[in-house]
């Protein structure tokens, strides 16, 4: 007993791993992915807990088989009552009926088994269809203590929640009696449910109806080749021969369905009979736990690396961001259009282009001369710098956010996710935020003043003190700034030559008042603030994607653990 109460509690240590949304987004077959993990749910409540808790607990036999194969018929001709409703009109049986003896009825009312069905009680007086999602109990004294019959919807009916209960009844089975007809054994649909029932070792029965008096041989003997074919040899075959009912709420005669029944009852009263039952098929879900659960891991990864692949979409585009920012920077873009006015007024030069063209140095001592000779128009270029560099990070950011979605889009997961999280309709995250220009401004002022903090720490020294205070914090500040932006790579013709003397100048003049390695220093310092703000905004930018794959599916340890306790229950056992 101790060791089946170890296997159970390794058992419910891998229902817990379970009990979470293992696949929420389209990654791979997420729908078959799905389906698995409600199969092995569905078994561990259904069947291997309850199971375990109680060896000796009545056996639940379920009947099942395909549309129209005369399941329902059969339990009421085996029940001796008309307990569950046959029907003309398919699908039917929207609600299973189990039928036990009396005994037997505080079992199988209990939440213990099938604990997602509600219980509706009766005998034969509440015959009919019960409501979807309920499970009727129909207690009748023609039934053994010991045994239950449950008539589960048809395997292959059209309604999809019908054949996903279908399946789960037949996993919560001790004992399958499937049914098949002449007509259809060999339809490839009630094999792959055998062929399930090879693989876990489910005990199992045939029972072939409406066999036509002629045709019974040669259809029994076909339908036993296929059954060891595929790996069945050996299973109990019944065959029940055609007739002709006076309606569809008739029964089967009782010598009929006597051999079946006789079969039953054997199994039941036969203690020793009834637990290699018991112990066959719960042996064989368990051992089937050994590559189901790793299977389910498996799939739990792929999930796993799909959502990580839209975190990484994101990551990317804003990375790229980063870089269109970078070149921006370089490329000389900032040193255009109203910043080069606003610079042409801050050296106060009518012929700038001219100087630029044959006289740097004689620009340089007129620039001396003019910063010591008035207040320099500094404001002007710093709004100006500051507009161009909030105008970049909005480009850039929009770029990234409109990058990011066509990625996400192209992907069936990252569509799942637009859609479940609703922003795709409104186009919201395909652009920059709304509050970005005043937090990007707010950034760019931030950096502007601590360039003057820089200026005004580098100018403290006695050597440089003197120099610095000819011109003044603002102006060396505003050079430091310009100076940042000086690389010209993407100007070309008269914009080339400006924006080219507009560095040579401010580095020169700079150079004069700290010295060459200073300047390089405070260039350097000045560029790397910015970017480390830049990215900062950025980073915010890029939290609108990931906060929607932030927690989503399972945890980084759900796949190890799964398999740890897969093999925790193999190691265990069954005692």
């Amino acid at each position: 007993m101790a060791g089946n109460d170890r296997l159970r509690a390794a058992l419910e240590s891998l229902r817990r791993h379970l009990d979470q949304d293992l696949f929420p987004l389209a990654i791979g077959d997420a729908a078959a992915d799905r389906r698995v993990l409600g199969e092995l749910r569905g078994q561990l409540d259904d069947y291997l807990l309850p199971r375990l808790s109680a060896i000796d607990a009545p056996l639940l036999a379920v009947v099942g088989g395909s549309t129209g194969a005369g399941k329902s018929t059969l339990v009421n001709s085996l029940a001796g009552v008309i307990v569950t409703e046959p029907g003309v009109l398919r699908p039917t049986t929207l609600a299973p009926t189990l039928v036990c003896s009396p005994a037997d009825v505080a079992w199988f009312t209990s939440a213990t088994v099938l604990p997602g069905l509600a219980r509706v009680t009766g005998g034969a007086a509440c015959a009919g269809r019960g409501e979807p999602g309920t499970l009727r109990i129909a207690p009748v004294d023609a039934l053994p203590p010991g045994l239950a019959l449950l008539d589960a919807p048809d395997i292959d009916s059209v309604v999809t929640a019908n054949r996903e209960l279908a399946a789960q009844l037949l996993a919560a089975a001790d004992l399958w009696l499937f049914v098949t007809t002449a007509a259809r054994y060999a339809d490839e649909v009630p094999w792959s449910f055998l062929r399930l029932a090879r693989e876990r070792s489910t005990a199992l029965a045939v029972i072939l109806q409406r066999v036509p008096a002629e045709a019974r041989e040669p259809v029994a003997a076909d339908l036993t080749r296929l059954l060891h074919e595929n790996g069945l040899g050996g299973t109990p075959l019944f065959a029940v021969p055609e007739l002709e009912l006076p309606s569809e709420r008739a029964r089967l005669p009782a010598h009929v369905v006597q051999p079946i029944a006789t079969w039953l009852a054997d199994l039941t009263v036969d203690a020793k009979a009834r637990a290699e039952v018991v112990r066959r098929t719960l042996t064989g879900a368990l051992d089937s736990l050994g590559t189901r659960v790793p299977d389910l891991a498996d799939r739990v990864e792929r999930q796993r690396a799909g959502i990580a692949e839209l975190r990484d979409i994101a990551s990317r585009a804003y990375d790229v961001a980063m870089s269109a920012f970078d070149e921006g920077m370089r490329d000389g873009r900032l040193l255009r259009g109203e910043v080069l006015a606003r610079w042409q007024d801050f050296v106060g030069t009518g012929d700038l282009m001219r100087a630029l063209e044959s006289r740097i140095g004689w620009l340089r001592d007129r620039l001396v001369a003019t910063f010591r000779g008035r207040p320099a128009p500094d404001r002007e270029l710093r709004i100006a710098l500051e507009s161009g560099v909030e105008s970049l990070i909005r480009a850039t950011a929009d770029a990234a956010a409109e990058r990011a979605v066509e990625a996400w889009l192209a992907l069936p997961a990252g569509r799942d996710l637009l859609e479940k999280s609703g922003v795709a309709v409104s186009g919201r995250l395909g652009r920059a935020s709304a509050d970005l220009p005043g937090r990007a401004g707010a950034a760019v002022r931030a950096w502007q003043g601590h360039v003057l903090d820089l200026v005004r720490s580098e100018g403290a020294d006695r050597r440089t003190l003197a120099r610095a205070a000819s011109f003044g914090v603002n102006s060396l500040g505003v050079l430091i700034m310009l100076a940042v932006f000086s690389t010209t790579g993407g100007i070309t013709g008269i914009e080339l030559g400006i924006a080219g003397g507009t560095g040579v100048l401010s580095q020169k003049l700079l150079e004069a008042v700290f010295g060459d390695q200073a300047v390089r220093t405070l260039t350097q310092e000045a560029r790397e603030d910015l970017r480390r703000r830049v990215r900062a905004l950025l980073d915010e930018e890029r939290a609108r994607f990931i906060s929607l794959v932030e927690g989503l599916g399972p945890a980084p340890e759900t796949a190890a653990r799964l398999r740890e306790a897969a093999k925790a229950v193999q190691e265990r056992g069954l005692l």
